[in-house]
């Protein structure tokens, strides 16, 4: 994703009122004026790359969901993102604005949407880097299942989230439920998600979307 001070349209998720659009605004996300590295976002091989799980790690069980509270912080030791999250809403031709570009160290969590460690699957977006630099995510498609995610929220909680899948979904054939819909009834989801694939610079976009799932597994107080 490339930083400049254009207007926020040439990089929003694109969305409508309903669940079904705001997923397919996640999908056309990264189709802008990027001018990126190109060469972040980890392979693609068809339609969906599965890094999936090694048979040798297994997975904690799920955490009861929380009371709902605002993010404030994301961490990913594996990968080293450390980073503060950010609210984003609608804009007033109904799309949501991912992180402004002269923050692309920030995470964008969609606001209206589910609360990280609340019942339901939330979203946090971020950039994969600029015109010349790496960005927040640029490490999203090495992380793995197993490797923790913590959110420190307002309340004064950190929920741990564990991995426990990482996909690259291309574009041409996209199936947003299987992508951003919650994986199992009952449990605290989290998506992390940025652009991925191969760079075209011909139509100035990136090829794939990466998506990393994880579920609740812990909860500690901050500090």
């Amino acid at each position: 994703m490339p930083t400049s001070d254009r207007p926020a349209s040439s990089g929003r998720l694109l969305m409508g009122v309903a669940w079904a659009v705001l997923l397919l605004g996640l999908w056309l996300w990264g189709r802008e004026d990027t001018g990126g590295l190109g060469a972040a976002s980890g392979p693609t091989t068809g339609d969906v790359a599965a890094v999936g799980r090694p048979r040798a790690v297994p997975l904690p069980p799920a955490h009861p969901p929380l009371e709902p509270a605002r993010p404030q912080r994301v961490e990913i030791p594996s990968i080293g993102v450390a980073a503060p999250i950010v609210p984003r809403g609608l804009d007033a031709a109904g799309a949501i604005d991912p992180p402004p570009y002269a923050s692309a160290q920030t995470v964008g969590w969609y606001g209206a949407g589910t609360r990280p460690g609340a019942p339901g699957a939330s979203l946090l977006v971020g950039h994969v880097d600029t015109r010349t630099a790496p960005a927040v995510f640029y490490g999203l498609s090495a992380a793995r299942p197993g490797q923790k995610v913590r959110v420190t929220r307002a309340d004064g909680s950190v929920a741990e989230f564990t991995i426990d899948d990482v996909q690259v979904f291309g574009r041409d054939r996209f199936d947003d439920r299987k992508a951003y819909g919650q994986r199992r009834d009952g449990r605290a989801e989290l998506r992390l998600i940025t652009c991925g694939g191969a760079f075209d610079r011909a139509t100035d976009s990136y090829a794939a979307n990466v998506v990393v799932s994880a579920y609740l597994t812990a909860v500690r107080r901050a500090g």
